[in-house]
């Protein structure tokens, strides 16, 4: 079994930063992708940033561009999602993703139960 566990949400002002992390554990082999999505009441879920293992590929959707930051620690299997300069249109329910290679050398999608993220004054 492989789960993604989430931590860092909260309640934020505009202008404040929060640091999500998602640690992947169980029977993984290697992880390819990882990195955050979310999903806003009412909104679809969206991606807000991807990593290649290597680190060597970020994505960002525009809307975050220059305000988050996503990083890796392999050895911790481990991603991180900076968030600075927040707007209440970043509040969401917050949702980690990984593309990971099993011990048994099946690959999956896995994601986390979602951490609150919630930017209000």
């Amino acid at each position: 079994q492989v789960q993604l566990v989430e931590s860092g949400g909260g309640l934020v002002q505009p202008g404040g930063s929060l640091r999500l992390s998602c640690a992947a554990s169980g029977s993984i082999f290697s992880i390819y992708f990882m990195g955050w999505y979310r999903q806003a009441p009412g909104k679809q879920r969206e991606l807000v940033a991807l990593m290649t293992s290597s680190g060597s590929t970020t994505n960002y959707t525009d809307s975050v561009k220059g305000r988050f930051t996503i990083s890796r620690d392999n050895a911790k299997n481990t991603v991180y999602l900076q968030m600075n300069s927040l707007k209440p249109e970043d509040t969401a329910v917050y949702y980690c993703y990984a593309d990971i290679l099993r011990t048994d050398k099946r690959l999956y999608d896995y994601w986390g139960k979602g951490t609150q993220v919630t930017v209000s004054s």
